[in-house]
């Protein structure tokens, strides 16, 4: 390498392009810092990852719910087959624990001083296979108000023929049905006997196997079943 010397009396090197401090003598530039570069995320790709944790937490949820509804169908399954299985048991149960109803009335039942019954019938003779209809009237001649059922078990409708008894209208059980009476009032009600006996029945059965009963003469009354004393007039008839 030739070296030349200037006016200034330094030397210069030809050839030497770069130096210690780079091309123009400056010091070198160095683009590694030794720390990594932060990532950038584009905004497609933060919807993307939005997105994806949507639909995961939405599953987690889904699951969750599933078995909690699994849990609380398998518990309501177990109890009702507990329930079927001690059905008996807890009926017993409930119905020794049930007190029974208190009346909350101050109203007094009516005694056999405070009705009379009157019984009257629609014709004198009736068919062998046919019905008959009586009028049943309950009648208030007390001083105060009372309470009297008025329903066919209640006020019973007897048929006999000579010391027999044929038909009772409470042979088959009906539902209560009281009156709250007064001094002159009156509960009058129809009741039809279809020519059939019952009277010898242990229990209610449907009417429709019923025996007929056969020509003759019959007697029927009326009767208070809480006071068999409290009786209405016997009206006689005929089936034939």
């Amino acid at each position: 390498m030739a070296v030349q010397r200037n006016t200034s009396g330094a030397r210069t090197a030809r050839g030497a392009g770069t130096g210690a401090n780079g091309p123009s003598g400056g010091p070198a530039r160095n683009d590694r810092s030794g720390k990594p570069r932060k990532r950038k995320i584009s905004k497609k790709q933060q919807a993307i990852y939005r997105r994806r944790r949507i639909v995961a937490g939405t599953v987690l949820l889904l699951i969750i719910a599933l078995i909690v509804f699994c849990v609380y169908s398998l518990g309501r399954g177990i109890g009702a087959v507990n329930t079927m299985i001690h059905h008996d048991e807890v009926y017993a149960i409930s119905r020794d624990a049930t007190p029974a109803p208190k009346k909350v009335s101050n109203v007094k039942d009516c005694s056999a001083s405070d009705v009379t019954l009157q019984l009257s019938v629609a014709s004198q003779s009736v068919p062998v296979g046919g019905s008959l209809d009586f009028t049943a009237t309950i009648v208030h001649e007390g001083s105060g108000n009372c309470l009297v059922d008025g329903s066919d078990s209640g006020r019973v409708l007897t048929i006999t023929s000579g010391q027999e008894t044929i038909y009772k209208s409470d042979v088959c059980p009906a539902d209560s049905r009281l009156l709250l009476m007064a001094k002159g009032d009156k509960d009058v009600q129809k009741v039809t006997w279809n020519t059939n006996a019952n009277a010898t029945l242990t229990e209610c059965t449907d009417e429709s196997g019923w025996a007929k009963v056969n020509a003759g003469t019959y007697v029927a009354q009326l009767s208070l079943k809480d006071h068999p004393k409290v009786k209405s007039d016997p009206v006689t008839f005929t089936v034939g």
